[in-house]
């Protein structure tokens, strides 16, 4: 009888070993903490990898600073009321948020503690950095304006008038310019940050409502996440403007991030639910990495670029008839979210 067992648990034994394998070479959930709080709402999430410290632009309750390490909101920057997105500048210790009033508040990264709230403008969506120019780029969807703001002194600096009311992601090339998606005009354009001068203007065929956006400054690559009933990942050469690949994702992308360690591009899709991740053969070549599901309405994420974790947020919610719906983004688009159902969620392979 013992030769039959052995026949019998050997097969098992290798079916769980092939399911464990499978379970270390795709993301997968690692945890999920679901925080107290009123009706929740928010929008972008900046990773401190360093502590391990998740900033969430929580919008009307401020920016919140969760400890990774402890699964908890240890602190809550003073001053910050509106914040949406927050972006942190290491080489001067400094941390900004965009507030949706048009002001910014200024931090110390080191201690969290608020340095003061900047006006700059009268509404805000986000806030990139430029690394060359060591200036912060606010994108104002209302004002149809760019805001410029010296991220060593937080000295407001310029604007920039921009054909557009959904002015979107935008990343750094790293020499001094500024890539922005311009949502309504399903275009990408190009920034002089320095001079506060537009460049170039690249039409993004085949992709319908650009958002998410990321560079590859190696192979000049643009990233961007396109919504629409066909939503896909459209790849620009950065110098030309052509578009020179077309990649389908999930619908209600937000989040695009490029990791240059390991060539490979995020996308996080919220109404789809999943994580849809394509590895670049060749400037010009994609291949699909995988698709993993994740949570309704986790639209935006944060890439760890040691460990590989990703972390988004979400929150259980409903589409009230009787207020207004996103309906732009999906036919049936919360508007509305429960008490005490916003999660974070950390994603591993």
């Amino acid at each position: 009888m013992r030769p039959l067992l052995a026949v019998a648990v050997i097969p098992a034994l290798l079916a769980l070993s092939s399911t464990a394998a499978l379970a270390q070479s795709f993301y997968h959930l690692e945890s999920a903490t679901t925080l107290e709080g009123k009706s929740p709402d928010w929008d972008y999430v900046a990773l401190d990898a360093t502590r391990p410290i998740l900033f969430i632009g929580r919008r009307g309750d401020g920016a919140a600073v969760f400890d990774l390490a402890k699964k908890q909101v240890v602190k809550t920057l003073e001053d910050s009321e509106g914040a949406g997105a927050i972006r942190l500048v290491p080489e001067f210790d400094l941390g900004y948020t965009a507030n949706e009033d048009g002001t910014s508040t200024m931090f110390k990264l080191s201690t969290l503690k608020t340095i003061k709230r900047v006006p700059f403008g009268k509404d805000s969506d986000s806030v990139f950095y430029d690394p060359k120019s060591k200036q912060l780029v606010f994108t104002m969807g209302d004002s149809h304006a760019l805001a410029f703001m010296d991220a060593k002194t937080g000295a407001v600096t310029g604007t920039l008038p921009v054909d557009s009311g959904k002015l979107d992601g935008s990343a750094a090339d790293g020499a001094g310019n500024m890539f922005v998606a311009l949502r309504d005009k399903n275009k990408v354009i190009k920034v002089d940050v320095a001079q506060r001068k537009l460049l170039a203007e690249y039409p993004t065929d085949g992709c319908v409502q650009p958002t998410g956006l990321d560079y590859d400054a190696a192979s000049k690559r643009i990233f961007v996440g396109c919504r629409s009933e066909k939503p896909v990942l459209d790849v620009l050469d950065g110098t030309s403007g052509k578009v020179v690949a077309t990649l389908p994702i999930g619908h209600g992308v937000d989040g695009v991030v490029f990791d240059a360690a390991t060539k490979q591009v995020y996308t996080s899709n919220g109404v789809d639910a999943n994580l849809v991740i394509y590895a670049q053969e060749t400037p010009d070549s994609y291949k699909l990495v995988e698709a993993t599901t994740t949570r309704p309405y986790a639209r935006t994420m944060a890439l760890d670029p040691k460990t590989k974790k990703v972390y988004s947020v979400t929150a259980e919610g409903v589409a009230d008839p009787s207020k207004k719906i996103n309906t732009a983004v999906t036919t049936f688009y919360p508007n509305t979210y429960y008490d005490d159902t916003f999660t974070v969620l950390t994603y591993t392979r």
